[in-house]
């Protein structure tokens, strides 16, 4: 099983539950703007990711929503994680995870071939 944060409005995030169905791989869907993730929820998909927050922030995106981003350094680390959590359209998408652990941010073929092999 595979879950996907997505965006209905974007178009990577269409492809990518295109390339579900044609995979045949089950999945489950999160609005993650209707349903934001949490702190925690944050953290634990950059731990899976193995990257820094700002690594998965729309950083353009922040002028147009009113946000000021904090510098990109360890000691600024968590109020990167709460903007993102009090901001999820900043988060880039979509993010598939899959039962096995394996996640990725699927805007690339490659990306989502890894997630679909490993739902």
């Amino acid at each position: 099983m595979i879950e996907i944060w997505l965006n209905p409005a974007c178009s990577k995030c269409r492809t990518a539950v295109s390339e579900l169905d044609a995979a045949g791989a089950e999945y489950t869907v999160r609005r993650y703007l209707e349903q934001p993730p949490t702190v925690a929820d944050i953290e634990d998909v950059l731990s899976r990711l193995g990257v820094e927050p700002w690594h998965i922030a729309r950083t353009a995106d922040a002028r147009g929503l009113g946000v000021t981003l904090p510098e990109r350094t360890p000691e600024q680390r968590q109020a990167w994680v709460q903007v993102l959590a009090e901001h999820p359209r900043l988060i880039q998408r979509p993010i598939l995870t899959a039962s096995d652990g394996t996640t990725v941010v699927g805007r690339d073929a490659d990306s989502l071939a890894k997630v679909i092999s490993a739902g």
